[in-house]
């Protein structure tokens, strides 16, 4: 029986965001907000008046909370799983990033941290198409820094020769 109700409830979720955001449901909540505003002299703007419009959007923007999170959390999923298939696909690639959505706060702060030393290891890099992990940038650094300081010494041995 669960498995019916979840199955209904993806189902209505599924219409119910495609819907909501579509230009029909936008005009209907237009519509009944011009029609409410219309109707205003005839209830001499009284409180039950700007009551039904208040408890009305009050109760929709409750229950779209829920729908907008559920689709939310089920399009993060997609991406995740999607970006996961990229990165376990490409030879190149830092497996250890596979699922890192469920690291804590602090250690995605570590991660990213380690992926701007990337950046700056990679400014530094002369091919710009060249792709590499954090250990690989790492190593041709310092690889390009031991051979240039090699040149360099070479060069001052020359210089007082």
């Amino acid at each position: 029986m669960e498995h019916k109700n979840h199955n209904f409830f993806e189902k209505f979720s599924n219409w119910a965001v495609k819907f909501t955001g579509s230009p029909s449901a936008f005009l209907g909540a237009m519509a009944i907000v011009i029609v409410w505003a219309i109707t205003g002299p005839f209830f001499d703007y009284s409180e039950v008046w700007q009551l039904v419009i208040n408890t009305g959007t009050t109760i929709i923007t409750f229950l779209m909370v829920f729908l907008i999170q559920k689709a939310q959390n089920k399009d993060s999923k997609a991406i995740q799983i999607k970006l996961n298939e990229i990165i376990a696909a490409h030879e190149k690639a830092s497996n250890r990033i596979v699922d890192i959505e469920d690291l804590t706060e602090e250690e995605l702060d570590q991660l990213h941290h380690y992926y701007e030393r990337l950046a700056e290891l990679a400014k530094k890099d002369s091919d710009i198409h060249t792709s590499h992990s954090i250990d690989a940038a790492q190593r041709n650094q310092d690889y390009k820094y031991e051979f240039f300081k090699r040149k360099h010494e070479e060069w001052l041995q020359k210089k007082q020769q």
